[in-house]
């Protein structure tokens, strides 16, 4: 009978699994009180594997972008501002919306279990002294800012010597990237079935120290979240206005059904061969224009992930009465750039790479798996701005108004 449960329960999808170890934690919580603080060794040590993968996900990610993207041309370039512009103004229309509305001033999270670390922070300074001084302190220290410095660096120099007649070389050292890629991905894989059971700790303690209204109050959060994806798609919308011959209204008639595809599975790579059609059949884009801006471009760019990780490092941060000035969430910002690329199109990526940003500003990443029961949602509303983004670009890329 517990093997036929527990195979039932495998089957289930990883998002269904997740609510229901959020249930399950708040009726423990409250059943236990203060005693359900006994669950927080295990959370601690799920978070300790995912922050253990997330840094060769995130360089590896980054590495595998670079050695096979296929930029070339003046399009290429092009390219580069829209995805880039794309992502700054997802970012800041986050912030501005956290901001104003700070969903975090209706949620009281429990303090951390350790104390908080509040050294003065210089932006400059601290980025600066997290440039690596050799190629082996990153790897040995996880230090996520050092591996993309050595992965950007490594990734441009082996792009040059491609051209310099090393061209089998690195078509080898692509196949050994992309091996340990999708080694760490299996990896997470297995660990993300212990996820629902951290989630399950982590709710069962925080309703124990103070009840489910912390909880409850989070749809402040869901809330503002969907505003800023609603405004980054109007944001779209005019941009495919001035800048392509493609309609707002064809435009989003022609590809529903990549934006339907992309909200139920909640995975951009997924979605990308129905992405591809919708732009060459529907939006009349040439063919190579929508391998450059969506299967190169798909790579890139992930404007709803990006604003999606800056939105919920300054929700916790208002939540335990921390105050993020200016200089911490232009390095949330930052930040949340590099994680979104290293962001793979699957289901729940984010959240690994999540730990990444909050963990640039010194924000406890213990309250990470309070948001996964709402990520169900805003995973599936982000990854179709993602699609959206995509299909916008190689629009605009594709065809410019005379």
């Amino acid at each position: 009978m517990t093997i036929v449960i527990l195979d039932a329960y495998r089957r289930l999808p990883l998002f269904v699994r997740i609510l229901l170890g959020a249930a399950l934690g708040i009726a423990v919580g409250a059943a236990m009180g203060r005693h359900a603080e006994s669950f927080k060794p295990f959370a601690d040590l799920v978070l300790k594997l995912l922050r253990l993968l997330a840094t060769p996900l995130i360089f590896l990610s980054i590495l595998h972008s670079l050695l096979t993207a296929e930029i070339r041309g003046r399009s290429a370039g092009k390219l580069a501002w829209l995805l880039l512009s794309n992502t700054c103004v997802a970012i800041a229309l986050g912030l501005l919306v956290v901001n104003l509305l700070a969903p975090g001033g209706h949620v009281a999270f429990p303090p951390p279990s350790g104390p908080l670390d509040k050294r003065p922070f210089d932006p400059v300074t601290d980025l600066l002294g997290k440039i690596p001084a050799d190629f082996v302190s990153p790897f040995a220290n996880n230090e996520v800012i050092g591996l993309i410095v050595v992965g950007v660096a490594l990734g441009l120099a082996l792009r040059a010597l491609r051209a310099e007649e090393h061209e089998a070389r690195i078509g080898t050292l692509v196949g050994w990237v992309k091996l340990g890629l999708d080694l760490t991905m299996k990896l997470l894989h297995w660990l993300f079935e212990l996820v629902p059971l951290a989630v399950l700790a982590i709710i069962a303690r925080v309703v124990g120290a103070t009840g489910i209204a912390p909880l409850l109050n989070m749809i402040w959060f869901v809330a503002s979240v969907a505003l800023a994806l609603a405004l980054m798609a109007c944001f779209y919308a005019v941009r495919l206005r001035l800048s392509s011959t493609v309609r707002p209204g064809r435009f989003f008639r022609g590809a529903s059904d990549a934006f339907a595809l992309a909200f139920s599975t909640a995975s951009s790579a997924a979605t990308l061969p129905v992405t591809y059609e919708c732009a060459t059949k529907k939006l009349d884009v040439r063919e190579e224009s929508a391998s450059l801006g969506i299967l190169v471009g798909g790579t890139f760019n992930h404007d709803g992930t990006a604003l999606y990780e800056a939105m919920a490092a300054l929700f916790v941060s208002q939540a335990l009465g921390m105050h993020l000035p200016l200089g911490h969430q232009i390095v949330v910002a930052l930040m949340s750039i590099i994680a979104s690329v290293g962001a793979a199109g699957i289901p729940q990526a984010g959240f690994v790479t999540m730990i990444a940003v909050f963990s640039a500003v010194r924000l406890p990443i213990e309250y990470i798996p309070l948001l996964l029961p709402l990520d169900w949602l805003l995973d599936r509303c982000r990854t179709t701005v993602n699609v959206m983004g995509d299909l916008v670009s190689t629009c605009i890329v594709d065809r410019q108004p005379t």
